[in-house]
């Protein structure tokens, strides 16, 4: 017979200390650990773009207001109201270097005065940290038979009342923000917010500007409808060997066509279930059509599906690339889609990301320009140093399990002591971590718990 298991109330002792000797925040150290051997604020000091400041000798330097955006994010806040809560963990301030941070309203006006040249900037040096960390990363670890995945996607941010610069009433007749961005592996390389245009009118530019972080030969890109229009196509062509987008906004013309292939020139008819189990047969061929837009016919992949309970056949189509040996293995390439799009929902959800923060449009690029270096920071932590039983974890996980740690500060004449309460099972991996990454910081040796 099993054991019983029930609650049962103790009596304890409970006393008060004062906050500054302790943060349940102590895993951001990790954070800044990343970023400093990165380099990261040297780099956004040399960036004059991003210090509108006339005097350089009062105020803020750059670097604290793009710390300040990003410890927020990384510590579970989704609000420059949160950046000032900062300020009341001073244990965390000092185990961080940072004397004070600057309050919302501070934060809000630097966003407005470093404008496009700064955003500009933030976007430079979000390349460059994913390069440093696909250079670091094993490759093992983010690519898919050998290829790095590339995605491009947009979304829709809504936003209430029209003081928002550059939001557009949508296909849902809503006041939003487009937001375009581009993956390269689990990374959120670019991103454009507000953009003019349809919703895929930033690609062409995006896959030129960030061509270095991945190679024609040996990457894999995905895209939605949105960017199946020719001149898209073409300028995926261009930089990718192997692609493919799905094609579902134009198809009469190729239903039209794929209705009247002989039998004999379908793939062999697999049993399938739709989504409510309905069962099928499914078929596969190539086709070939010239879209409006394009110099030359674009191979598309056809899957012919019939229900059981159904008279007439449904078709799907996917633009692709002349690299594949079947048709069904396009779709099947095609399908691992899926998990692109939900890294997308996870930098959205996990940091909060559906509300822009200010009514300038500049403004708010370089707060979500600073927010895809967080999550990408994030990334890299659990892609270069984290064991691989962490790697399918989500962003939000790392957050509430690994960067909440308590620690306690104690100070000294020209240093400071801190010590981790970390769980046992990863007292090896944080000491290992910070051993490797931040030699600044001796390492005690103490005894294991006992029990």
């Amino acid at each position: 017979m099993s054991k019983h298991y029930t609650i049962k109330p103790v009596k304890f002792s409970l006393s008060f200390q004062p906050s500054h000797r302790a943060t349940s925040y102590g895993g951001q150290l990790a954070i800044a650990a990343v970023v400093e051997r990165f380099g990261l604020w040297k780099r956004i000091m040399k960036e004059r773009a991003l210090d509108p400041r006339t005097h350089t000798y009062k105020g803020y330097d750059p670097c604290v207001y793009v710390a300040a955006i990003l410890f927020t994010l990384t510590s579970g806040g989704c609000t420059l109201d949160e950046v000032e809560q900062l300020n009341d963990d001073e244990a965390l301030k000092a185990m961080l270097g940072i004397k004070k941070f600057p309050d919302p309203s501070s934060v809000g006006e630097w966003l407005r005065n470093v404008g496009e040249d700064g955003w500009e900037a933030v976007r430079r040096i979000c390349r460059e940290f994913v390069s440093w960390s696909l250079a670091k990363a094993l490759p093992e670890r983010y690519e898919h038979n050998s290829k790095v995945e590339c995605f491009f996607d947009d979304t829709q941010l809504e936003v209430s009342g029209p003081s928002f610069e550059g939001a557009k009433v949508n296909y849902e007749n809503k006041l939003a923000l487009g937001w375009q961005t581009f993956w390269v592996g689990p990374f959120l390389v670019d991103g454009i917010l507000g953009a003019s245009g349809d919703v895929s009118s930033q690609l062409p530019d995006m896959l030129k500007v960030n061509k270095g972080l991945f190679v024609k030969e040996k990457s894999h890109f995905y895209a939605d409808s949105a960017s199946s229009a020719g001149a898209y196509l073409k300028s995926i062509a261009d930089h990718f060997d192997s692609w493919t987008v799905s094609y579902n906004k134009w198809p009469g013309p190729l239903e039209e066509r794929a209705a009247e292939f002989p039998a004999g020139y379908w793939s062999k008819p697999i049993r399938v279930r739709g989504r409510k189990g309905e069962e099928a047969d499914e078929q596969f061929a190539y086709l070939r059509y010239q879209p409006d837009g394009c110099e030359s016919p674009v191979q598309f992949a056809v899957a012919k599906r019939k229900y059981d309970s159904e008279m007439f056949c449904r078709f799907g189509f996917i633009a692709c690339s002349d690299t594949f040996p079947v048709a069904q293995a396009v779709f099947e390439q095609h399908h691992l889609k899926g998990d692109r799009e939900r890294l997308f929902s996870e930098v959205l959800t996990d940091l909060d990301l559906h509300h822009p923060p200010c009514a300038s449009l500049s403004a708010n690029r370089v707060y979500y320009a600073i927010a895809g270096l967080a999550y990408n920071v994030l990334q890299a932590l659990k892609l270069i140093w984290l064991p691989a039983t962490v790697q399918p974890q989500r962003v939000r996980t790392l957050l509430h399990h690994l960067l909440m740690v308590p620690v306690e500060i104690k100070r000294h004449a020209r240093a400071i002591a801190a010590r981790f309460y970390a769980h046992s099972r990863w007292r090896a991996w944080w000491r290992q971590f910070f051993s490797d990454i931040l030699p600044r910081c001796r390492l005690i040796h103490s005894p294991l718990p006992c029990g």
